[in-house]
């Protein structure tokens, strides 16, 4: 694939220069490159957009196979795209579970028949997600899907006789358990953060202390088995605190925030509006600011959207009938952009650390993620800085509505996603 980018800015950098793609990896960077355009080479003008790596998500849902009424891989993987992302991990809680090397295989074939993004199945640790008994982690792993993460995501892995087993087969087997931190004897019929919010709405209190003690659990376990375990969308303050002392002490652990979780919190939950119901649950302002400042100093490593989609009879309901999760693909650029960049948090560089470089490393992807220099691979995303936008549900490549985000005006737009070469998203639409 022959490309010739225009009027690029890598990393928000220096000057603008023109980057050469052939057979989809950067062959020139520098300025005045133009005179490598000829017949065989699409051209596509920048324009100063700043150049970054494509993004990896760690933490999707795309709900095909059986949820095809909220989203299918088709249309998670146009949201993707249009996000900026090259590379998406797909959890398991499907219908069937993707606990088995079929349905793994079916995952990782269908996003290859998409071609939008690297659609990498994530394999559940037990069986049905029923945390009873562990699934085959080595079949998956050894299949062609190549599965390298593994998590129950939805559930959490409660028994530690099981999860110290996991954690052992990961370390064999060099593959990441993803570990969805909830001790569910402390959640039952929770439906808000634990506090003064909750209170007052009358509505059943979630503890964060139910985050804390999984994690703090598991990264025992895992220092014994020496094996990488990853934290899924950490809310709580005092999560941070377990995390920078077991990093200290050499665990192998990494964590993930999402892009509400850096923005949002309970107050949004007046309304008793279900858009903003998710698990775990928005939670205080001192909460967010210290995600974002563990996530700008590294203890938390990534931002993952937890994109969970769900159709209009699931989640146009009262509160307690709704189910958990918000649309995040299209959106979390712009909220690290809002929440991290504008603050002077993060820089672009740091923003290709916490969405494209550490994401790909914890995922085992070794063409994603890769410095923009020749020889690389050509997988980018292009972003206009000064971009603005108004968030809407019905406009959304998703096959669901629903976003916490409706009506913000945020910062920030993808103009381009480029995978290997091949421009797969610009200027608002996917490729045919």
């Amino acid at each position: 694939m022959n490309l010739l980018i225009t009027n690029a800015r890598p990393y928000g950098e220096g000057e603008l220069v023109d980057v050469v793609v052939r057979d989809g990896v950067v062959t020139e960077i520098g300025a005045g490159l133009a005179g490598a355009r000829d017949e065989s080479v699409e051209v596509l003008d920048a324009d100063g957009a700043v150049l970054l790596p494509g993004f990896v998500d760690l933490h999707t849902h795309l709900r095909e196979p059986g949820g095809e009424e909220s989203e299918t891989i088709a249309s998670g993987s146009a949201a993707a795209a249009l996000g900026g992302f090259t590379a998406v991990f797909a959890m398991p809680n499907t219908d069937p579970v993707a606990d088995s090397e079929v349905v793994v295989e079916h995952v990782r074939r269908r996003g290859a028949e998409v071609g939008l993004v690297d659609v990498h199945p994530v394999g559940a640790v037990t069986v049905g997600l029923a945390g009873e008994q562990m699934a085959e982690l080595g079949t998956m792993a050894r299949s062609r899907a190549e599965v390298r993460m593994f998590s129950d995501d939805g559930k959490c892995v409660n028994d530690p006789v099981i999860m110290r087993r996991a954690l052992e087969y990961a370390s064999a087997l060099n593959v990441v358990i993803a570990q969805h931190a909830e001790d569910h004897r402390l959640t039952v019929g929770a439906q808000a953060h634990e506090g003064v919010v909750a209170s007052r709405l009358g509505l059943a209190g979630w503890p964060a202390t139910a985050e804390e003690t999984i994690v703090a659990r598991d990264c025992a376990l895992a220092r014994e088995a020496k094996a990488a375990l990853h934290v899924c969308h950490v809310s709580s303050a005092r999560t941070i605190d377990v995390l920078r002392a077991a990093k200290a002490a050499g665990v192998r652990v990494s964590a993930e925030v999402t892009p509400h979780h850096l923005l949002l919190t309970d107050a949004a939950l007046t309304s008793y509006d279900p858009v903003n119901k998710v698990n775990p649950p928005l939670r205080t302002a001192a909460d967010t600011r210290a995600m974002r400042e563990a996530l700008a100093e590294g203890v938390i490593d990534v931002v993952a959207t937890d994109h969970a989609p769900h159709a209009a009879q699931y989640k146009d309901t009262e509160w307690a009938a709704a189910r958990p999760g918000m649309l995040g693909l299209q959106t979390a650029l712009s909220i690290v952009v809002h929440t991290m960049v504008e603050p002077g948090l993060l820089d672009w560089r740091g923003v290709a650390r916490v969405l494209s470089e550490r994401p790909a490393e914890i995922g085992g992807l070794p063409d994603h993620g890769r410095p923009i220099a020749v020889g690389e691979p050509a997988t980018f995303a292009l972003v206009d800085p000064d971009g603005v936008w108004t968030v809407r549900g019905g406009s959304l490549a998703s096959k669901a509505a629903n976003t916490p985000f409706e009506g913000m005006r945020l910062p920030a737009t993808v103009t381009a996603t480029i995978l290997r070469g091949r421009i797969t998203a610009r200027d608002g639409k996917v490729a045919a």
